[in-house]
């Protein structure tokens, strides 16, 4: 055993002056990371110094865009119009012209080719808000330009939204950040602010140096002939120790506290259940609320539902258990994901595609992935392609803890939902000519499949079988690839700042690793494993994100070191990667596979498995093993039994396989074209010309009809029609679709009053409205008798008010199941729409029904599985209820 360890084998690791990978913006070397004039140098498999200084600060566009926002929404301008001034400091001081809100300050000229923005400039606007104040005096309200009345009761400030930093588009958050507020001045009308624009980066620069300063023995070590591979793994171990609470959960990362359920469980996926099983399990536990439900992070319009990817706690719940095999915990975690995943078939689930409902699995900054006209309401009705491969694998496994334990029944159910799901995923999401899966379906009564790769939910994909053999070697060969890694999208969306829009992801860039090694796909591995270990050499630090088109941490509009899941990506390199550790119920499985230019000598040891102690040894290339011993005597399989105690070592030979030939898909980092926005009025469908548009797709009722470089169309509505414009530039990127745009003849639709019969209501603003209007809570149930005319296809909705938190954040979304006749007939929720906004009203999504002629009885009840995540405020204004035939 330890002439193995210690042995001189014939494939020696590659020298320091040979390349690892290399491409035209950096090179990985044994020991080194080079960048351009950036070199992270390793000292020893405890010490690495690195010069790399961020140089966001250095080069970047004068060019100022931004908006105004009443109370932090997107209200003062249609999209595509922006104000833009070009801030060239004198003395470290810019001014604005008296900007007049509503009236778009335009550039005089061209932007100046060889100007920069100068550092540390004192930036101020002014705005004269005398539209909107005016109105106020006037009539008591101001109308923006979609027709919505802000009322002067509740106004509460006036902010400015844009690009770069401090500025950011993220509106809803606008008023979180109490420094991009606009003072009234003593001058009528006028409010002004002053920003500091482009700070110097010497305090937020990272060391230069990283030594490990705790002891990390009581962990794997790792050792290999190449130094960046071990100090790295050791830099993982240190900041894994740093992300550990007193209390014994998870941190989610240095500036990140508290314990997130989506971050917690892809880090324990990764490789914390492994590693520190005892904290996973304490973490995992602390994301469940008292009705024994797994706990929604807080997210669009109040969490859940909007938000819905929580059930990836329970692949994580199913990895601890395959770690420990702690019986207990699979009957505890058994029923936790019951009790969640039931109450998600309500809510959730949509029979009619087979697809789960809600947004984006940890895209939850609904201004980065999704088109701005899409509120909430939207966002859920949105079937999105990692949080249904979560769904996928959540029922598959629980199907497997159902037959562990001897339920059948819920056995047999759940494996049939999963293939449902899986089926649906395939027939719904994949797109034949591009050889990927698209990100979302979304829209209004019509769905449209957006085209977009979503790096994660493509990598869950190929990791959980979803995708065939085939379709899995596709897939990793065509996502496309981008200098610095693989982006959360693509492509990226115009005028939206970095974080998921033009953003490299460790951990996203960790579950890629993982899938190209299951393809078999050594390029592609190759280069994963470099995106993952540049960013962490340089700047010594696991940082949650960084720029895709630079390559920089600094630039996106929040990060954080030392986070939690990307050191957890960095250190499941080594476990699932190279190792290619695969933990089941029965035992513990190698499927390693190591690139040639990482071949040679690897040593894991104090590895913990259950009840045994491991030191495994591997060496060669390839991912196919030639041998496996297990304390000097051959093994019939790769793999450990589960009843294994006591120390143990484990030898593993690879074949040296030279894996097939392979491609990938590399591009540089492009952007979609600007979204259209039409308009329709007498017979006339029109939209603004988009500048990078080579021509236009129009969808009738979410299907292509015809292709344009015109900007209008003549239409004829007779029956209920959804129009909708995509912008195509010579690339051939799509631009989002716009927003849907109903042409309908009025007696397709019936509104029917909902009439105040509650006691007075005591919410702030709602005095602003004047319409009557009904107060729902846990304890109001509503019951409409509406008349259908003629049979057919109706969607049915509400117009609705919820001010109980912001857009962007908390946990009120009002949740109730719409009946007829008492059969359930789907879910409706009414998301939050802005703190003590009242009198914002908006609608709901829509529940589509087949009704015959006649009086029908429809009801909207709060059932115990409508319980959200505050569990005790779950309440929202209601102003009349919409019955649309959208179809015969």
């Amino acid at each position: 055993m330890g002439k193995f360890c210690q042995s001189q084998h014939s494939e020696h690791p590659a020298s320091d002056a040979t390349a690892i990978w290399q491409s035209e913006e950096y090179t990985i070397y044994p020991a080194q990371v080079v960048q351009q004039n950036f070199v992270a140098h390793v000292l020893s498999p405890t010490k690495v110094i690195s010069n790399y200084v961020s140089s966001a600060n250095n080069f970047l566009n004068p060019l100022l865009t931004f908006k105004f926002s009443i109370n932090g929404h997107d209200n003062e301008m249609e999209p595509g119009k922006d104000h833009q001034f070009v801030c060239i400091a004198q003395n470290g001081y810019s001014e604005t012209p008296i900007i007049t809100f509503g009236s778009p300050l335009k550039l005089p000229g061209k932007v100046p080719t060889d100007t920069y923005l100068t550092p540390n400039t004192k930036f101020k606007i002014r705005l004269n808000l005398s539209p909107v104040l005016d109105a106020f005096e006037q009539s008591g309200f101001y109308t923006t330009y979609t027709g919505e009345k802000i009322y002067q009761e509740d106004f509460k400030g006036v902010f400015v939204a844009g690009q770069p930093a401090p500025l950011t588009w993220n509106f809803a958050n606008l008023a979180n950040q109490p420094e991009l507020e606009l003072q009234n001045t003593k001058e009528e009308g006028i409010f002004e602010v002053t920003l500091l624009l482009n700070p110097d980066p010497t305090e937020t620069t990272n060391p230069t140096s990283w030594q490990l300063s705790k002891n990390t023995t009581a962990f794997p070590q790792y050792s290999s002939g190449y130094p960046i591979m071990d100090a790295l793994y050791n830099l993982g171990l240190e900041e894994m120790l740093n992300a550990v609470e007193p209390d014994n959960t998870f941190r989610t990362g240095k500036e990140w506290a508290g314990v997130w359920t989506r971050d917690i469980s892809y880090s324990i996926i990764l490789a914390m259940a492994i590693v520190q099983p005892q904290v996973a399990r304490k973490s995992l536990l602390r994301k469940v609320n008292k009705n024994r439900r797994i706990i929604q992070d807080t997210g669009t319009g109040g969490a859940y539902p909007v938000s819905s990817d929580r059930i990836v706690w329970a692949i994580a719940a199913w990895e601890l258990y395959t770690v420990t095999s702690d019986t207990n915990w699979l009957k505890k975690s058994y029923r936790i994901i019951k009790n969640s995943l039931e109450d998600d078939l309500i809510n959730l689930y949509n029979p009619k595609t087979g697809l789960f409902r809600g947004e984006s699995s940890f895209l939850d900054w609904r201004e980065q992935t999704y088109p701005q006209w899409m509120q909430p309401a939207d966002i859920y009705e949105s079937e999105c392609l990692s949080t249904n491969a979560l769904f996928y694998q959540a029922c598959n496994l629980l199907a497997q803890m159902a037959n562990l334990l001897a339920d059948n029944p819920a056995a047999i159910k759940y494996s049939q939902l999963a293939e449902k799901v899986k089926s649906a995923i395939n027939e719904h999401l994949w797109l034949p000519a591009k050889g990927y899966y698209g990100q979302f379906r979304y829209g209004r009564n019509f769905k449209i499949l957006s085209p977009k790769a979503e790096a994660l939910g493509e990598a869950l994909c190929v990791l959980f079988d979803i995708a065939d053999d085939e379709k899995q070697q596709l897939l990793v060969a065509r996502t496309p690839i981008t200098p610095y890694g693989i982006p959360c999208i693509y492509p990226q969306i115009p005028t939206i700042p970095s974080y998921h829009n033009n953003a490299v992801w460790p951990f996203v860039q960790a579950y890629w690793s993982l899938a190209t090694a299951k393809a078999g796909n050594e390029k592609a591995l190759l280069e994963s494993m470099s995106a993952i270990y540049r960013p962490a050499a340089l700047f010594l630090t696991n940082q949650e994100n960084f720029v895709a088109s630079n390559g920089d941490y600094a630039g996106t509009q929040i990060n954080s070191s030392n986070m939690l899941w990307s050191l957890a990506g960095n250190l499941s390199l080594i476990y699932k990667v190279i190792f290619g550790m695969e933990l089941q119920p029965d035992g513990l499985v190698f499927k390693p596979m190591v690139p040639k230019a990482w071949q040679g000598l690897k040593n894991l040891k104090n590895f913990t498995y259950r009840n045994a102690i491991l030191d495994i040894g591997l060496e060669g290339y390839g991912n196919q093993i030639k041998s496996i011993t297990l304390n000097d005597k051959e093994l019939a399989a790769p793999i450990l039994p589960a009843t294994l105690q006591g120390q143990h070592f484990i030898k593993i030979e690879l074949e040296n396989n030279n894996l097939p030939e392979a491609e990938i898909t590399k591009v540089p980092v492009e952007f979609s074209p600007t979204m259209p926005e039409v308009s329709y009025a007498q017979g006339i469908l029109s939209w603004q010309k988009i500048a990078e548009a080579e021509n236009y797709k129009i969808l009738r009722n979410g299907k292509e009809f015809l292709h344009t470089r015109a900007t209008q169309i003549t239409i004829s509505p007779t029956v209920y029609t959804e129009y909708q414009i995509i912008a195509v530039n010579n690339q051939g990127h799509e631009s989002f679709a716009s927003e849907p745009l109903a042409v309908s003849l009025e007696e397709n639709q019936h509104l029917y009053s909902l009439k105040k019969d509650t006691p007075e209501a005591n919410l702030a603003g709602e005095e602003s409205y004047t319409a009557d209007f009904l107060e729902i809570s846990k304890n109001t149930n509503l019951t409409v008798q509406i008349l259908i005319p003629a049979p057919g296809l109706y969607a049915i909705d509400f117009r609705y008010a919820n001010g109980e938190g912001p857009i962007s954040t908390n946990n009120k979304c009002a949740i109730r199941t719409l009946k007829l006749n008492n059969k359930i007939l789907g879910t409706i929720v009414l998301p939050q729409r802005g703190a003590d906004e009242w009198s914002d009203w908006g609608f709901t999504n829509a529940v589509q029904v087949r009704l015959e002629q006649g009086p029908h009885d429809l009801a909207l009840a709060f059932e115990p599985t409508n319980e959200n995540m505050n569990t005790e405020v779950n309440r929202a204004l209601l102003d009349y209820m919409r019955v649309t035939k959208i179809a015969e």
